[in-house]
């Protein structure tokens, strides 16, 4: 398996190159921050015109992860639009590829600060959803306990043979996980931004997206344990 396991709270989970979490145990795939129909939303507000494939693109990519891994439960972790008159706009895009990945397993939309009105077609819709020992939300609470979110998009750059990396990662310590966006118009928020310092501990490390998922340890002279 193109991954990197590791275990948060007993729970044995693994980093897959594509940005997909796997738990194997509990025949679970959990992917953060689709933001389909981010072209439409640019080109509405802004009048910005990106090539219209990341639809299509986050579409398949997902569609072949489930082929690959064939989990009972999928969990979108929030902003799997990339606003709500996007999800009505992209609809006929996304409502027959949609069905075919929710066939005979159970979806979950975990609502967003993206979606909180109109988190997917078809499956269940929750603002959070408690399994086993873990916490799955879209957005990282202060204080939380064997927790899985998204919302940030991290992304590490590191030294690697001799060149510069930089890829989107997972980031994880004892106590959380935050996923990296899986949408394929998504920018990134580096590893050593405040935000992401202030919420992991000094032990956190960063599991790099790609062929081969690497593991680094968060920079250490920037790291701040949590309170």
């Amino acid at each position: 398996m193109n991954g990197f396991s590791f275990t948060l709270r007993g729970a044995r989970l693994v980093a897959t190159g594509s940005g997909a979490l796997l738990w194997p145990e509990a025949g679970l795939m959990a992917v953060s921050d689709l933001h389909l129909g981010k072209s439409e939303r640019w080109a509405r507000r802004r009048g910005t015109l990106l090539p219209p494939y990341e639809v299509q693109d986050t579409l398949a990519r997902l569609a072949a992860d489930i082929a690959r891994h064939a989990p009972a439960l999928v969990l979108c972790l929030g902003d799997s639009f990339d606003d709500d008159a996007a999800a009505v706009a992209v609809a006929p895009a996304v409502t027959d590829p949609l069905a075919r990945m929710q066939a005979g397993r159970r979806w979950l939309w975990i609502t967003g600060n993206h979606d909180a009105d109109t988190a997917g077609p078809g499956g269940e819709t929750a603002g959070e959803a408690q399994l086993g020992p873990l916490t799955f939300r879209h957005i990282a609470a202060s204080e939380a306990e064997g927790e899985v979110s998204g919302h940030y998009h991290p992304k590490a750059r590191v030294a690697l043979r001799g060149r510069s990396l930089s890829r989107p990662c997972f980031l994880f310590d004892a106590a959380r996980l935050i996923l990296p966006a899986y949408g394929t118009y998504t920018g990134g928020l580096r590893w050593t931004d405040p935000v992401l310092q202030n919420l992991m501990g000094d032990e956190a490390c960063a599991v790099l997206t790609g062929p081969t998922p690497h593991a680094f340890p968060l920079p250490r002279h920037q790291a701040r344990r949590r309170a």
